[in-house]
């Protein structure tokens, strides 16, 4: 239930790579298809190639072939697969969808690279407490005569009162996690907690600007391609994986079919900033739209990492300040109760 059933795009662009480059040299599809998969360490993707290989011998097309196997591979790469076999154009599509994955892996690296070191101080601090309230309850068993000390005030002593300490910090971040990632492992469930989240400040900054750079990304691609508008809005707006813009995708396209302006459907959606909107009128004017998107995808990608390292260090600065603050508190529990021994001897 937890393993996305979709192949990941860490194997997934070692393949596109492969494919890209083998087709741009004129190699035959069924001998590109089986060289690419040969070294990858998802049995998922060499199992999946190799029965669309069986499908292209009996003279399927490559779409097809993988359509067959929709719940393995993301939307957006069958999606911009027909697109490269209508248009002639698979080598270009194959190492767009290569980069486009390649950086992805990349950003998920960075983050969870960032997001590393305090989630250690983080599990730290709680396995510290939990560690000063066992070894707290085991001295007052020691001293039948001396009550253990209850540092947080919460009646948490000895090995229960650890147990329900791991189990209210540890077991509820688990819980979150776990709740998390089976609600926005659907579309469904991403339409219905993104929006939530994006009204965090500094958390919606970082999800908006990831969600336009692969927006812009995607339609400046499928535009180049030939992808007629509708399902290039789509595939776009699908590959922010951002719940609140897949759920503005019929709200943009009404105002589109109505005769509105590519800028003027954005704006209705009320999802991107106005600079970006200002851009794309522009470009509409211009015609020059794909171009200018794709130039625009990598300023909010620059945009998106230094929204996630401001995240990241805040933070971790709210960690420490947590830790400082357990630490302090328990230094003035102990205090006040070496006091309290003080005067009733007195």
């Amino acid at each position: 239930m937890l393993r996305n059933p979709q192949i990941p795009a860490k194997y997934l662009f070692p393949f596109c790579r492969s494919m890209g480059r083998m087709l741009e040299a004129g190699v035959d599809v069924r001998k590109s298809l089986k060289t690419s998969s040969t070294n990858t360490r998802d049995q998922r993707l060499s199992d999946t190639v190799g029965e669309v290989l069986t499908c292209v011998k009996k003279g399927d097309d490559l779409t097809t072939s993988f359509q067959q196997h929709g719940t393995r591979y993301p939307a957006l790469f069958l999606d911009l697969l027909n697109v490269g076999e209508q248009t002639g154009s698979l080598p270009e599509v194959f190492a767009a969808l290569a980069d486009y994955y390649e950086a992805s892996v990349k950003r998920m690296r960075e983050f969870r690279s960032q997001i590393t070191w305090p989630m250690i101080q983080l599990f730290a601090a709680i396995l510290i407490i939990g560690l000063v309230i066992y070894i707290l309850g085991i001295i007052g068993e020691t001293n039948p005569g001396q009550e253990a000390t209850d540092i947080l005030g919460l009646g948490l002593m000895g090995t229960s009162g650890a147990i329900k300490w791991f189990t209210m910090t540890l077991g509820s971040l688990l819980m979150m996690w776990l709740a998390y990632t089976v609600i926005t492992r659907n579309v469904a469930g991403q339409m219905a907690i993104h929006p939530f989240l994006m009204l965090i400040p500094g958390v919606g900054h970082c999800m908006k600007s990831f969600a336009i750079a692969r927006f812009s990304w995607c339609f400046a691609l499928t535009q180049q391609a030939g992808m007629p508008i509708k399902p290039s809005l789509e595939s776009s707006l699908k590959a922010t994986a951002n719940g609140a813009y897949i759920a503005g995708i019929q709200g943009i396209w009404d105002q589109l079919a109505a005769g509105q302006t590519l800028a003027e459907s954005l704006q209705s959606s009320k999802l991107f900033p106005v600079e970006f909107l200002h851009i794309v009128d522009t470009a509409e004017q211009t015609g020059t739209v794909p171009e200018s998107l794709e130039r625009m995808s990598h300023h909010f990608d620059d945009d998106a990492h230094r929204a996630m390292t401001w995240m990241t260090t805040l933070l971790a600065r709210t960690i420490w300040g947590m830790v400082a603050f357990f630490i302090g508190f328990i230094v003035i529990r102990f205090f006040m109760t070496y006091v309290a021994m003080i005067n009733s001897f007195m």
